[in-house]
């Protein structure tokens, strides 16, 4: 069963409004596919300097799918026609405030990826096989305002991939073992 979000630890409330959001799961075409992923910068007011996949919020008028296809296209000049999509995935609404729908696309490999440089320090790819892995995905847990918050965390080669993230990535490797 996917995670639904942050609010599994009982300190946490899920928000009354939470913001429609959606990120791109860039999966590149290769033998060894990968997943593409950001590096935010260290400036962002929200999450800096964390690891999250090409994203933001959907603007009114638009679906995930095109919100997703947007920001990363505004984020790491991933040209949307470049995208063979595959589809959206289970939400997860995060503690920020954010109802987020992973959108799930296959993309060429090697594509000459430009970081906008207000919102994203680098990009980088991160072996899928990696990633799904259940021995990669950490449960961790820790005191956050008086109570304990459980999260998960990913290493990939000194790359943090924490939270919200990570647990998308934990929801599309349970969605694929149980499929």
């Amino acid at each position: 069963m996917p995670l639904s979000g942050d609010m599994r630890d009982a300190v946490l409330q899920p928000p009354d409004e939470p913001t429609p959001a959606a990120v791109l799961v860039a999966v590149t075409d290769r033998a060894e596919p990968g997943v593409i992923l950001t590096q935010r910068t260290e400036t962002l007011r929200r999450h800096a300097g964390q690891v999250a996949f090409p994203g933001g919020r959907i603007d009114p008028g638009e679906d995930a799918v095109t919100a997703a296809l947007r920001e990363a296209e505004e984020e790491i000049a991933l040209p949307r026609q470049q995208v063979h999509l595959v589809g959206p995935v289970d939400t997860y609404v995060t503690v920020t405030g954010f109802q987020v729908t992973p959108v799930i696309g296959v993309v060429p490999p090697d594509l000459p990826l430009i970081p906008a440089a207000a919102e994203v320090a680098d990009w980088f790819e991160a072996p899928l096989a990696f990633l799904l892995d259940p021995a990669n995905q950490l449960e961790r847990e820790v005191d956050w305002q008086g109570s304990r918050r459980h999260y998960y965390e990913i290493l990939w080669e000194g790359r943090r991939i924490w939270g919200a993230t990570a647990a998308m990535i934990v929801n599309l490797s349970h969605r694929l073992r149980d499929d």
